[in-house]
């Protein structure tokens, strides 16, 4: 059995699955899935002859209606739950799953027979060394962006002091407790332990997500705290509270799953999954399971071989590190978002396009007055460009640096933006969050590095750059070709990261007094030819070839140098391990992988690899959103976008705005 196919029935006819449960019907994730894994949802009655099957959702009420039919007629069940990474909220909030558990054998959480799962467990080889490190390296990513079943908490979250012992809590009547023949007392006698085997120890009862947001109450009550025990109904980040945890007690929730990924080995008082595998303490050993597992084996069993993982950016199933990309760009925008935002300094034409990015969850207020953000309680933003010192504690949002497929001088949206709560990446004189970023991925874990050389990889292949604009690139002579970018003179990078090199025309006397011999390309920033912005210079002289209206990414496969102030062009040429000479201090600059001949801050010591720079700069600091489906997504989802042509074109009124704004090219500060 192999992943994404363990779950699904032999043979090349596609299985007819009847269900008598609504929610296969009427949830389109649901069917979806279930499609792509092969089956074909009737409603009916199914005929054993034609090798029909009975879905039923977990022991759900009507679950007992299926399996009736399915005796009655003599046909197999298939058990289906949602994976054990579903979602930002529970599904009784609505959201869709990220994937599936399909089940031929029995339900995971029942062990009165062995699931599929419990036979992954027991008899796949699990040895795989490709297999165990991406177990290793997921479950690293998992505490690093704190993810969980449910993930709409905030990670900053305060836990109470480490040194607790926790004691989780369940819902009332849910399936894997009926499974394991618990009740309220079971969950007492379980408190009464934590008490007995931790004398003195503060004792931490954590109540379930579902019973804080009041979808499904719990085993504890109020009455049951007191002295040295305590209810947390906040919602908090599983990892951090399980990092100050000194035991963990447990029924059968997959708090307890995540515990043992945690370093942990929970004192058990059911039958999960998990139990049974020398990972936990066992209240009720199943003697059946007598294999002794790590935790990466457990890992690799029940989050990549057994659950169907969906992909609803590409409509396809999808490996387990796809599903982590997801959840990561939408917990990061949900945890963001949560509070709603003020917004300041934000230009006519864009409060659309912040709309969409920033007010999935409450509508963005745009408003200049600091009274009004004040009073809202809510936290602000201001452009970074118009940032002043009424902007004390605002977070900066600029361009991402994968932006869109035109100008944004041309009000065409951005498909990313940078938030920055130090201060802005193009500006060396304070640290950016984009600084300490890059510091932190000196060191790459395996998978980190080869998901950076992917991107690398993509951007490469499809000649993406930041605009995206261009008509290709002109023919250039043989020798030593350089490009020098021109730039925006009186743009926001200039005017902060420039050094004494500050304009086109003195950028290219310095490339030419260091490189004589040199064949230099200039290319004209395409703000500065559409008429828009500052910049346009008289080359001819300098340069030997003058790339109008060229594609970035075209011109950067002719050349083996390239020399800039601040321009993005450098960035873009590292991607295409083109030597890079910095005259100001982009965000890119002071690394070790640039020569730099501008004053650059000395508190950039870190050195990481090409790898390490992309991971900051293009997966860590932005936010993107897919044009397609409008909804927060990582940045290979983005590319793949811009790559492929599916980018929305601007509205009418950005079309006619920015036609206006070329014949009124020189009034520029009326919309700037």
């Amino acid at each position: 059995m192999t992943e994404q196919t363990q779950a699904r029935p032999a043979g090349g006819a596609r299985p007819r699955l009847f269900v008598y449960n609504r929610g296969f019907l009427s949830q389109r994730r649901l069917r979806r899935i279930l499609q792509l894994c092969g089956y074909d949802l009737r409603l009916g009655l199914p005929r054993p002859e034609r090798g029909d099957m009975v879905a039923v959702w977990g022991n759900s009420p009507t679950a007992r209606r299926g399996r009736a039919i399915a005796s009655r007629r003599g046909v197999p069940v298939v058990t289906v739950e949602d994976a054990f990474l579903r979602s930002l909220h529970p599904g009784r909030a609505g959201e869709p799953p990220a994937g599936l558990l399909i089940d031929h054998a029995g339900a995971h959480f029942d062990p009165s027979a062995p699931s599929d799962l419990e036979t992954l467990l027991a008899r796949a080889p699990l040895d795989d060394t490709v297999l165990l490190n991406r177990a290793r390296a997921a479950i690293a990513r998992m505490q690093e962006a704190h993810l969980s079943k449910y993930s709409a908490f905030d990670p900053e979250a305060p836990v109470p002091p480490p040194g607790y012992v926790l004691v989780i809590d369940q819902t009332r009547d849910d399936a894997s407790i009926r499974a394991s023949g618990a009740d309220r007392a079971r969950f007492l006698e379980m408190l009464v332990h934590a008490q007995e085997e931790n004398p003195g120890a503060r004792i931490l009862i954590k109540t379930h997500p579902e019973t804080a947001a009041r979808f499904r109450p719990g085993h504890y009550r109020p009455e049951d705290a007191g002295g040295r025990v305590a209810l947390l109904s906040e919602t908090v980040s599983p990892w951090a509270l399980l990092d100050g945890a000194i035991a963990v007690y447990t029924v059968s929730s997959q708090m307890g799953f995540e515990a043992i990924l945690a370093g942990h080995r929970p004192r058990v008082f059911g039958r999960p999954f998990y139990a049974g595998w020398g990972l936990t303490q066992d209240e009720e050993p199943l003697p059946r399971r007598s294999r002794k597992l790590t935790r990466a084996q457990l890992f690799a069993a029940a989050m990549i071989l057994y659950p169907s993982w969906y992909d609803p950016f590409r409509d396809r199933l999808c490996e387990l590190e796809v599903v982590l990309d997801n959840l990561e760009a939408q917990a990061r925008a949900w945890r963001q978002d949560r509070r709603g935002w003020v917004a300041s300094g934000m230009r006519l034409w864009k409060r659309a396009p912040l709309q969409r990015m920033f007010g999935g969850q409450r509508r963005v207020i745009f408003s200049d007055d600091p009274a009004r953000a004040e009073r809202s309680g809510r936290p602000r933003m201001v452009w970074a460009g118009r940032a002043g010192p009424g902007h004390e504690g605002a977070v900066r949002v600029e361009d991402g640096f994968l932006r869109s497929r035109g100008l944004g001088a041309a009000l065409v949206p951005p498909l990313s933006l940078v938030t920055d709560d130090l201060g802005i990446y193009y500006d060396p004189s304070r640290p950016s969050r984009l600084e300490e970023l890059i510091a932190r991925r000196e060191r790459l874990r395996p998978d980190q590095r080869a998901r950076a050389e992917r991107l690398i990889g993509l951007l490469r292949d499809a000649g993406l750059s930041k605009y995206n604009t261009g008509a290709g690139a002109p023919a250039l002579p043989p020798g030593h070709k350089l490009l020098v970018p021109g730039q925006v003179e009186d743009d926001a990078s200039i005017l902060a990261g420039a050094g004494a090199v500050r304009t086109n025309l003195a950028l290219l006397r310095a490339a030419r007094a260091a490189r004589p011999n040199a064949v230099i390309i200039y290319k004209p920033h395409p703000d500065v030819e559409a008429g828009l912005r500052d910049g346009a210079i008289a080359a001819e002289g300098l340069a030997d070839v003058i790339a109008a209206n060229a594609d970035p990414a075209a011109l950067l496969e002719q050349v083996q140098e390239v020399w800039t102030i601040t321009s993005l062009m450098g960035f873009e040429a590292l991607l295409r391990r083109i030597p890079v000479t910095t005259l100001g201090a982009p965000f890119y600059a002071g690394w070790g992988l640039t020569s730099d001949l501008g004053e650059i801050p000395a508190r950039r010591r870190a050195r990481p690899e090409l790898a390490g720079l992309v991971h900051a700069a293009l997966i860590d600091y932005p936010r993107y959103l897919d044009p397609v489906t409008g909804q927060p997504c990582p940045v290979e989802v983005v590319a793949e976008r811009l790559a492929g042509g599916a980018i929305p074109r601007p509205g009418p009124f950005n079309r006619a705005l920015s036609k206006l704004q070329g014949l009124l090219a020189s009034r520029a500060y009326l919309w700037r």
